[in-house]
C-alpha cells in the first residue's frame, strides 16, 4: 500500500465522478429525510433511532421483535434428550443394519470401526403436558415448558465436521467470511436500542470434564455487511466489554471533547474519499461512549427479586455461569437487543457421554426454563423469538467401546432436534419424525436452511428479500438453494 499512489487515485477522474455521485445522494437522502427529522423535532419521544431498520423493513407485520438464540456447540445427543426410541433397548450391541447406514459417509474418528454397535440411551423418558411430549429425565425443567415450545426433530445438515456444521448454520454457508444470522438482523432491522449493540454475543463457561471445540469470532462477524452489525462479546470476566472504562487520568468530558475532534476530523476524511466505513466507525465511537453508562446498569442485577433469580437457579448470580448469561438475555431483551446469542460449548460426546451430557444439561436446562417462564411473566415471550439447538446430531451406534453405563456418539448431520419458542411459534406440537433409530428422516425434513427462513420469517422478513450486494450477487442468508419457513410450526 503506497499513501501516494493511493491519494492520486482518489483524484482521479473515476474518483470525482464517484464523489459526486455520493454527494448528490446525500442531497437527495437529506431531502427526503428533513420532514421525518422535522417531525422528530416537534415531537422528541418519537425521534427515530440511530440505527434504524433498511426502507420497506419488516416485509410485513413481524410476531416477533428480537431473537435469543440459545446455541449448543457442540451437537447434543438428540437420542439422549429428546428423540425418543424406546425400541432401541432390545437391540442393544447389534450391529446398525447396512440398509439403515446405507452408505452414508463417515467421520474419520469411527470409519475404522468394525462394528457399529447400537448404544441404546440409559436415561428414562417420560411425557409432559397436554401435548404428551417426550422428555429425557436429562432435562426435568425443560420438560415443563412442554406445551410452550414447538420440538422440530426432523433438522438436517450438509456438514459433518464441527467448524464447518457451525459456520454453516451461523452465516448459510460452511466457508467462513459471510454474515452471521444476527449481523442480518442488525442490517436489516436495525436496533431499538440507541445505548447497546443490535447484536450481543456471549460464551460462558461449561461443566464437562473436557476441552470444547474451538468458537471463532468469526461466527458473529458480519462479513460483508457494514461492521457496525457484527456482534459484540459480553464477558464475564474483567471488563463487561473490551476498552470500555476510560484509562486513568481520562475523565467522561475530556472523552466526550477528543470524541467531538476526532468525529470532525473523521467527517472531513469521509467528504474526501466517501468510504461508508468511516461512518460507521463514527457511530461505533459514539456508541462505545454511551454504553460506558449502559453497560454498567446492564450488567448490574441488584435490582431483580428474588423470585426471578430462582427461576434461573443457584448459579445465576455467578458471572460466566449459562445462568447468569441467561438473565443477561432477558434484561438485553427487554432494553431493545435484536439479537441475542449464548454460545454454551462442550456438547461433543465421543466418549464419557455419560459422565458428561448430564454436566451439560445441569448447566442449562433450568436456566433455559427461568428464561422463557422470566419473559412469559413479563409479557415478553410473544415478541421475542427463543431458539435452542447445536450445529448436527449424534449417531445411534457408539464410538468406541460400549458398555451399559457408558458410551461414545459420533457426529450426525442426517437428523437432530432443535426447539423453538415465542413469538410466532405453535407451542406444544412435535414436528418431523425419524426412523427407529433416529438415524433417517421419515417425515417432514427440514434443513437449517429452512431453520434460518423460520427465524426471518418470525420477525418479518422475507429471506428471499433481504439481500446484500456483493461479489456480483444478490447474497442471502439462506443462500440460492431451496428454504422454506417451517409452516406446521408457525402461531
Amino acid at each position: 500500500m503506497n499513501p501516494l499512489h493511493e491519494r492520486l487515485e482518489h483524484l482521479s477522474r473515476r474518483h470525482f465522478f464517484k464523489a459526486a455521485g455520493i454527494a448528490a445522494g446525500r442531497i437527495a437522502l437529506g431531502g427526503m429525510l428533513l420532514p421525518e427529522l422535522a417531525r422528530a423535532a416537534a415531537n422528541k419521544s418519537h425521534a427515530p433511532h440511530a440505527h434504524p431498520a433498511l426502507p420497506g423493513l419488516p416485509h410485513f407485520a413481524p410476531k416477533a421483535k428480537r431473537l435469543i438464540y440459545l446455541f449448543m456447540n457442540g451437537a447434543p445427543s438428540q437420542i439422549d434428550l429428546l428423540d425418543y426410541k424406546p425400541g432401541l433397548g432390545k437391540i442393544y450391541d447389534t450391529d446398525l443394519p447396512e440398509s439403515v447406514r446405507n452408505g452414508q459417509r463417515l467421520t474419520t474418528m469411527t470409519s475404522g470401526q468394525t462394528r457399529f454397535p447400537i448404544a441404546p440411551s440409559k436415561y428414562r423418558f417420560q411425557q409432559y403436558g397436554q401435548s404428551g411430549m417426550w422428555f429425557s429425565e436429562l432435562l426435568p425443567h425443560t420438560a415443563k415448558l412442554a406445551d410452550d415450545i414447538a420440538v422440530v426433530r426432523s433438522v438436517h445438515t450438509d456438514a459433518i465436521n464441527h467448524d464447518p456444521a457451525v459456520t454453516f448454520i451461523q452465516t448459510g454457508n460452511q466457508i467462513p467470511g459471510k454474515p452471521s444470522l444476527g449481523s442480518w438482523l442488525s442490517y436489516g432491522l436495525g436496533s431499538e436500542c440507541d445505548n447497546l449493540p443490535a447484536f450481543v454475543v456471549m460464551t460462558p463457561r461449561w461443566s464437562a470434564k473436557r476441552d470444547a471445540q474451538a468458537l471463532y469470532q468469526r461466527l458473529w462477524e458480519a462479513g460483508f455487511l457494514p461492521t457496525k452489525h457484527a456482534g459484540v462479546a459480553l464477558r464475564s470476566k474483567g471488563d463487561s466489554v473490551l476498552y470500555l472504562n476510560d484509562p486513568p487520568g481520562v475523565d467522561p468530558a475530556g472523552r466526550r471533547n477528543l470524541l467531538d475532534a476526532l468525529a470532525k476530523l473523521n467527517q472531513a476524511e469521509y467528504r474526501k474519499i466517501g468510504d461508508p466505513e468511516i461512518n460507521t466507525r463514527i457511530a461505533q465511537y459514539e456508541m462505545a461512549f454511551r454504553m460506558q453508562t449502559s453497560v454498567p446498569e446492564l450488567t448490574s442485577i441488584a435490582g431483580e427479586s428474588a423470585a426471578t433469580l430462582a427461576l434461573y437457579g443457584p448459579e445465576v448470580t455467578s458471572p460466566g455461569t449459562f445462568a447468569h448469561s441467561a438473565l443477561m438475555a432477558r434484561r438485553l431483551a427487554e432494553r431493545g437487543v435484536r439479537c441475542i446469542e449464548i454460545f454454551h460449548r462442550e456438547w461433543d460426546h465421543h466418549g464419557d457421554l455419560t459422565r458428561d451430557l448430564p454436566l451439560q444439561c445441569r448447566d442449562v436446562d433450568q436456566a433455559c426454563f427461568g428464561l422463557i417462564t422470566d419473559l412469559k411473566q413479563r409479557g415478553m415471550l410473544d415478541e421475542t423469538l427463543v431458539v435452542w439447538g447445536g450445529e448436527f446430531g449424534r449417531t445411534v451406534y457408539c464410538q468406541g467401546k460400549l458398555e451399559r453405563d457408558n458410551y461414545g456418539r459420533d457426529h450426525h448431520p442426517r437428523c437432530f432436534t432443535m426447539w423453538m419458542a415465542g413469538g410466532g411459534i405453535k407451542g406444544g406440537i412435535v414436528h418431523g419424525e425419524t426412523d427407529d433409530f433416529s438415524y433417517n428422516i421419515i417425515r417432514d425434513p427440514v434443513h437449517i436452511r429452512d431453520i434460518n427462513a423460520t427465524i426471518l420469517h418470525c420477525l418479518g422478513i422475507n429471506h428471499r428479500a433481504l439481500t446484500y450486494k456483493f461479489q456480483g450477487l444478490d447474497q442471502r442468508l439462506t443462500g440460492v438453494e431451496e428454504a422454506n419457513p417451517v409452516k406446521a410450526i408457525l402461531a
